[in-house]
């Protein structure tokens, strides 16, 4: 039986962020369900290209969109091995989601891999779950660590940071680690 993870996205997520992890998992042989509050599978996400081009921080460009194959509201924890949460500008409103935060909870509770890469952080200081633990992220997303009561890890940008099931990475240079790091964990590679 193929591993099952769960995708959480929205409007705005990052493209790479969200596309390479997917199609790394598929061509693997893991089942992706992407899912988005308020949307239903067949429906699009809009995505944002986000670049390093030598300024203070990213550029954000207009990307691709992305078709989701799931429903939101079908979603059952027990049924997933994993949670992947790309970033982008997405995680900034699903934290204001209740039922998604809950989402996160249950896989922290139940210590799945929770796979989360730059902005992605977001949802889980907002769901509470990085008290004590050590992760990684886009700088700009440390202080929320370092608020939540986690600890923030300076990262390469294509590097990966591992604490106990939580899996976290910079921004999506760091994809060959990250995707490594979460098929690791799912025992897939």
């Amino acid at each position: 039986m193929s591993k099952r993870v769960l995708l959480l996205a929205g409007d705005f997520v990052e493209d790479y962020e969200i596309m390479v992890p997917f199609q790394t998992l598929l061509t693997l042989g893991v089942h992706v369900d992407a899912v988005c509050p308020g949307k239903v599978s067949g429906e699009r996400v809009r995505t944002a290209v986000h670049d390093f081009e030598g300024d203070q921080t990213y550029s954000e460009k207009p990307g691709h969109n992305f078709t989701l194959n799931a429903d939101f509201e079908a979603v059952q924890v027990e049924q997933y091995d994993a949670l992947l949460i790309p970033g982008g500008r997405a995680p900034e409103y699903l934290r204001l989601n209740p039922a998604v935060l809950s989402l996160v909870r249950q896989f922290d509770q139940a210590a799945k891999p929770i796979a989360a890469i730059c902005h992605g952080v977001q949802l889980l200081t907002a769901a509470g779950v990085v008290r004590g633990r050590s992760l990684t992220c886009y700088p700009a997303c440390s202080p929320e660590i370092e608020l939540a009561g986690g600890s923030y890890v300076q990262t390469a940008i294509d590097g990966v940071h591992v604490d106990g099931h939580m899996i976290t990475s910079p921004a999506w240079p760091a994809h060959p680690a990250f995707c490594r790091a979460l098929l690791q964990a799912l025992a897939v590679i």
